[in-house]
């Protein structure tokens, strides 16, 4: 009944706050545990916000995109600033929690690798990864054989009668995403004629701010990990801060940021 329904059981805070489980006596395990789960729910949400946003770039109804993508953007902001709540753990802090912590890492997190993957930053090879947590594996390589996000802005572009190379618009998804020239000649007009085409001048501004606070999270989680743990490797055997610094250095819409450069 609806009159039955109340703060709590709307949102089944019985079982949100009995899923914190510390292994240890550690004061700060709560902390690192709840600022991971609550990073898991804001990344469901991107998902969610995302998907929608790609059906309605792929039929061309752009303004219920633009607030998703917005949103999205917002969300990460919210990421960003866990990392600052986090960073109150010290070294000798997280030691006392690492032992229990075994193989697990967020180098494991299904969903962010399903944005990444999203976005358009895809590698198979991490497929394998989630073979053993529930259908994340048929999930994560489905994604890979559709077009990205930023796949469907290109082909919208194509649509909308700009000259876009067969390279960019015939790719093969699956495979890591290449600069395209024509792809940024389409960009370059719109900057340059932004009352001509305002809805793809929005469009690239959104995804340009999508980014922008992806990279910040990505930034933020490398200076937390350096704080933390200094170039220790990671609990999930990958190389820790080095690794960090690599995926920063990926850029998942690589036309809107040299177009900037072009006009």
């Amino acid at each position: 009944m609806v009159g039955k329904v109340t703060y709590a059981s709307y949102l089944d805070l019985d079982r949100v706050l009995a899923a914190q489980h510390p292994a240890s006596d550690a004061h700060d395990e709560l902390l690192f545990i709840i600022v991971h789960q609550t990073s898991e729910l804001w990344l469901k949400l991107c998902l969610h916000e995302l998907t929608a946003a790609r059906e309605c770039i792929e039929a061309d109804n752009l303004r219920p995109a633009f607030k998703m993508l917005a949103r999205v953007a917002r969300a990460k902001a919210q990421l960003i600033q866990s990392w600052d709540v986090l960073s109150t753990m010290t070294p000798h802090d997280y030691s006392a929690i690492r032992p229990h912590l075994g193989a697990s890492s967020g180098f494991q997190s299904a969903q962010y690798r399903m944005m990444e993957f999203m976005l358009g930053g895809r590698d198979d090879r991490h497929v394998k990864l989630h073979e053993d947590n529930a259908d994340w594996a048929p999930r994560l390589e489905a994604e890979c054989g559709r077009a990205s996000l930023y796949d469907a802005a290109i082909h919208l572009l194509a649509r909308r009668g700009f000259a876009i190379d067969e390279a960019a618009t015939k790719r093969d998804p699956a495979a890591p995403y290449q600069h395209n020239t024509s792809v940024e000649a389409a960009w370059a007009a719109i900057y340059r004629d932004p009352q001509e085409h305002w809805d793809l001048y929005e469009l690239a501004e959104k995804l340009v701010d999508l980014e922008y606070h992806f990279q910040r999270w990505r930034f933020g989680h490398l200076k937390t990990v350096e704080r933390i743990i200094g170039f220790k490797r990671g609990t999930g055997g990958t190389p820790g801060v080095p690794y960090l610094e690599g995926v920063l250095k990926q850029a998942f819409f690589p036309e809107l940021l040299s177009v900037r450069t072009a006009i």
